[in-house]
C-alpha cells in the first residue's frame, strides 16, 4: 500500500506508477493528485443502474460500457478520471489495459462535493476529447438529467426532470430520469 498523497506534484508516468500502488483511488490533472472519496449509497445506486442499462443496450455492438473502476486517460488536458459511468466504441479501447482514450459518452453522477468540479475543471478537460460527443450529469438531489451535446465546434445542453426522457445520440437510446432513478426510494 502506498502513501496517502504523493510528496510531490508528478507527471504522467510517475501517476500511473504510484497509483497502481494505492489502495484507494485518486484522479490526476496537470500534476496534481485528488483522492477520491466514498460515494452515497443513491450515487452508487444511480451509477449501477446507469451502467446496467448502458451495456445491455449496448449488447452486439462494438461499444461497451465501463463502470467507476476504469480509468479515462485526457491526454491533451494531462488528466486521468474516474468517470462513474463512460462508453466507448472504439478498436484501440478494446486494447487498453489501464485507461480508456475514445469515449463517445461520459457520465458523471453528481454530488455535493463534485458537482462544481464535474462542470468546471473536469468538463473542460473532457471536452479536449476529440471522440467524445456526450456528456451527461445526473443530478441525484434534484433527480435531474443533464445533458451536454457535442454539435460541431459548439455545445447544446438538455435537460430532463423526473417526467422527462433524453436521447443519448451517441449510444443510439432513450434514457428516461425515472428508469436512471428507478432504484432510489
Amino acid at each position: 500500500m502506498g502513501e496517502a498523497q504523493p510528496a510531490a506534484p508528478l507527471n504522467r508516468e510517475a501517476y500511473l506508477s504510484w497509483e497502481a500502488e494505492q489502495a484507494e483511488k485518486h484522479e490526476y490533472l496537470a500534476g496534481e493528485v485528488f483522492a477520491m472519496v466514498g460515494v452515497r449509497r443513491e450515487h452508487a445506486l444511480v451509477a449501477g443502474a446507469l451502467h446496467s442499462t448502458l451495456r445491455a443496450h449496448l449488447k452486439g455492438t462494438p461499444c461497451q460500457a465501463f463502470i467507476a473502476d476504469m480509468m479515462l486517460s485526457v491526454e491533451a488536458a494531462d488528466a486521468y478520471f474516474y468517470p462513474d459511468v463512460m462508453v466507448t466504441c472504439d478498436e484501440r479501447d478494446r486494447r487498453a489495459d489501464q485507461a480508456i482514450e475514445h469515449p463517445v459518452l461520459v457520465v458523471e453522477v453528481l454530488s455535493d462535493s463534485t458537482a462544481a468540479y464535474d462542470r468546471g475543471a473536469k468538463f473542460a478537460a473532457y471536452r479536449k476529447l476529440p471522440s467524445l460527443q456526450e456528456y451527461l450529469l445526473v443530478d441525484v438531489d434534484q433527480r435531474r438529467l443533464e445533458l451536454y451535446r457535442r454539435e460541431a465546434d459548439h455545445w447544446l445542453f438538455f435537460e430532463a426532470g423526473m417526467d422527462g426522457t433524453l436521447s443519448l445520440e451517441s449510444v443510439a437510446m432513450k434514457l428516461g430520469a425515472v428508469e436512471a432513478f428507478e432504484d432510489l426510494a
